[in-house]
């Protein structure tokens, strides 16, 4: 059995997760300990050593990334349990951990154990760790790394090495300037919300960063990069489009 702590202060919310488990994951999981603080988690975790930590996000004395500072090496994984919150679920989305919006979905908690469960031993677990409270220190306009979802794991890439992102079905093709392409298990849409302001979307499968365009050429709405490459402006993103440019100077 997988054995699990839950940290969250909300007693509701600690047993509906438990029901949750139980009912759809049968003799799978060992709830360990559930704790209503951050305080109280590190303790549990350092008794019980558990493969998965549930971690609410929003407490009172303490909030859940607090919990990192308590530890040298990160030997769990985590699943983020949060309310609404842009700003730290982007820095999530951008260091390939899970998280789970309040209150929890079984389909989405389906999701996050089989992702779970398919990841290698001896997981990537403290490296994204460490991205992702890297994240939570820069502003949009200074991202650095982004944690991109592939089939082997993940991928750490400098956002200022993206061309661009082209859509490739439900997987995103990463075109990077050293003219290598990574394949992203993620679609076009998701890729681009947890890119910085750089980057725009010039068409349905193209996502653009603009600080690699040299120049545009209207009659055939086409923009060609530094690379030589050209690609396809959408009629309905030509202003838009423009407009970014002409800003981005």
């Amino acid at each position: 059995m997988i054995k699990v702590v839950i940290i969250d202060d909300e007693v509701n919310a600690q047993n509906l997760l438990e029901k949750t488990l139980n009912k759809y994951f049968p003799n799978k999981f060992n709830i360990a300990e559930k704790c209503h603080s951050v305080d109280a988690g590190v303790t549990a975790i350092k008794t019980h050593e558990p493969e998965l930590v549930f971690l609410d996000i929003q407490m009172p004395e303490k909030n859940g990334f607090e919990l990192f500072n308590y530890f040298e090496v990160i030997k769990f994984e985590v699943i983020f349990t949060t309310a609404y919150n842009q700003f730290a679920i982007k820095a999530i989305k951008r260091s390939a951990l899970d998280y789970l919006l309040k209150p929890i979905n079984n389909l989405e908690l389906t999701e996050a154990i089989k992702r779970f469960e398919t990841r290698n031993e001896g997981s990537f677990a403290q490296k994204k760790l460490s991205l992702l409270l890297e994240n939570l220190n820069v502003n949009d306009q200074n991202v650095s790394k982004i944690a991109f979802a592939t089939l082997e794991g993940f991928e750490l890439i400098h956002s200022n090495q993206i061309l661009y992102c082209k859509a490739e079905s439900n997987y995103c093709s990463i075109k990077k300037i050293d003219g290598i392409n990574k394949m992203a298990t993620k679609t076009l849409k998701f890729v681009e919300e947890i890119l910085p302001p750089a980057f725009i979307r010039i068409h349905k499968s193209y996502v653009l960063n603009l600080n690699f365009v040299i120049r545009y050429h209207k009659a055939n709405k086409e923009v060609e990069l530094t690379n030589g490459e050209k690609l396809p402006v959408s009629f309905r993103k030509e202003e838009e489009f423009i407009n970014a440019i002409l800003q981005n100077q």
